[in-house]
């Protein structure tokens, strides 16, 4: 019969001879299982007398704390030995290149408005701005837009609720009145004020959506008010920009009459391109027009001594003609996918 050393040594040497936690589980339950070498003698330990089952039941217990040692040793060094194997099969080589950040950039339609300002400021205009929550005089009332008119409808403008006289502005053209009336408490003292030359680029919002509207998009307006400003002058300055913006001298440019509240007399404007996939095709850019005497009287300007034009153009239309893409709604999808393609 086996000694108690010879036990623990034996016990030991299985332990250390197991290749993985599954095999160390087995020879465990050899030694300290139901049926083991330690729990038969631990057994019985009953029949035997007082004094010698207490001596051999301390030697049991010494033995059986040898091996649970020995045991938790093995297990220790498996651990180990497992985390080292994977730390090498992960292992990065600190040599390589890193992959680096991806680079942002700009939008395409943000892109779009940088380019109209660099071309309209190199002819003198400046940039101007205004809030986009807007009050219903300086978004209709003040550009000659009678309160019957459909565009104050609820169901086509966002009004803010609790007030039908605070809205999310429907164009930036409420921008013009506040530019003339800054303008006119700047210069009221002289007897012939600075010519006004502005664009105003921003946000605005209405109650539409399709592949080529949307709730909220892009607008730029244009003002030029002055002494003997003329319709000739706005072809001109349309003209010019189109064909600058488009990068095309042979770009065809039309004016056809139409009727906007806040100008008079108005027009559309559209262009023919003559190459590519748009070739011999008049497409619709903006609406201009003579600003109205009511507006400038709005804007605190006399008509009978100022003239001025204004125009209206969507940089979103622009941005999908510059870089034919036809659906709208991809602009503001946030698809990294499809604005990288613009970085």
């Amino acid at each position: 019969m086996e000694t108690l050393d010879q036990i623990v040594a034996q016990a030991v040497s299985d332990f250390e001879q197991a290749p993985d936690s599954n095999a160390l589980e087995q020879a465990k339950a050899r030694y300290l299982g139901k049926a083991g070498q330690l729990t038969e003698r631990l057994k019985a330990l009953g029949k035997l007398e007082p004094d010698a089952r207490k001596s051999a039941g301390a030697a049991i217990n010494l033995a059986k704390a040898d091996i649970e040692g020995a045991l938790e040793a093995r297990r220790e060094a498996l651990k180990e030995a497992a985390l080292a194997a994977q730390l090498a099969a992960e292992a990065l080589d600190v040599t390589l290149p890193g992959r680096g950040m991806g680079r942002g950039g700009l939008h395409p339609v943000s892109r779009t408005i940088e380019r109209i300002e660099g071309l309209f400021r190199s002819i003198g205009f400046e940039v101007a701005d205004g809030p986009e929550i807007e009050t219903d005089f300086h978004n209709f009332t003040a550009l000659n837009t009678p309160e019957n008119h459909p565009a104050r409808s609820m169901h086509d403008t966002f009004y803010l609720e609790g007030s039908d006289a605070v809205l999310l502005r429907t164009h930036t053209s409420p921008v013009q009145i506040r530019t003339m009336q800054a303008h006119v408490a700047q210069f009221w003292h002289l007897s012939v004020m600075p010519e006004i030359r502005v664009v105003i680029p921003g946000r605005v919002y209405r109650v539409d959506s399709d592949a080529t509207h949307s709730p909220m998009f892009h607008q730029v307006e244009g003002l030029w008010v002055g002494q003997n400003v003329s319709f000739a002058d706005l072809k001109g300055v349309i003209i010019d920009f189109l064909r600058r913006f488009f990068e095309s001298d042979d770009l065809k440019v039309r004016f056809r009459p139409s009727f906007f509240p806040f100008t008079e007399p108005s027009a559309e404007i559209d262009v023919a391109f003559m190459h590519g996939e748009l070739e011999g095709r008049w497409l619709e850019i903006a609406g201009c027009g003579m600003v109205h005497p009511n507006v400038l009287r709005h804007g605190g300007i006399d008509p009978e001594r100022y003239t001025g034009f204004a125009f209206g153009m969507g940089p979103d239309r622009l941005t999908m003609l510059r870089y034919g893409v036809n659906d709208l709604r991809l602009f503001f999808e946030g698809d990294v996918r499809f604005l990288a393609q613009f970085r």
